[in-house]
């Protein structure tokens, strides 16, 4: 099973819909949260900022991962005793091997996943950099090298 967790409503459509997902979580309520409390193997943390560790480590099994792909910046806190008592692993990846991405992306097709990306080109660079500061995203930017024409 595969469960979006998202800090609003506003992506459940995309996610149940269009994305594959089985489930979706808000981050910010409670119930919801609490509801999925200790049943995910594992979460792949995309946010690129600082954010509290502890909401998603509660939502792991014994022995879950929680897999930082999202570039943080300043220095991350938890509290220890929540992954000591879980036998719960923080881990992160900037990319994978080729053999780590050719298996994901066989995971992907397997359970019949895809994902929504916006594709731009190196002279939009600057604009993608704005919007991304204003979380103007949906979901992510796919720079085109090739089709650039760069000087």
């Amino acid at each position: 099973n595969v469960t979006v967790i998202s800090s609003s409503e506003k992506k459940k459509r995309e996610a149940l819909e269009h994305l594959g997902a089985d489930d979706y979580v808000v981050s910010s309520d409670e119930t919801q949260m609490q509801k999925i409390a200790d049943s995910l193997d594992y979460i792949i943390d995309t946010v690129p900022v600082g954010h509290p560790l502890e909401p998603y480590l509660s939502l792991l099994k014994v022995d879950g991962k929680l897999i930082l792909m999202g570039v943080i910046n300043t220095p991350l806190q938890f509290v220890s005793p929540m992954v000591m008592l879980g036998r719960k692993a923080i881990t992160g990846s900037f990319i994978g091997s080729i053999k780590e991405t050719e298996e994901m992306l066989e995971f992907w097709k397997e359970k019949g996943l895809s994902s929504m990306i916006e594709v731009v080109k190196m002279d939009y660079i600057n604009k993608a950099f704005e919007r991304l500061e204003k979380n103007d995203v949906r979901y992510r930017f796919v720079v085109d090298v090739a089709g650039s024409k760069l000087q």
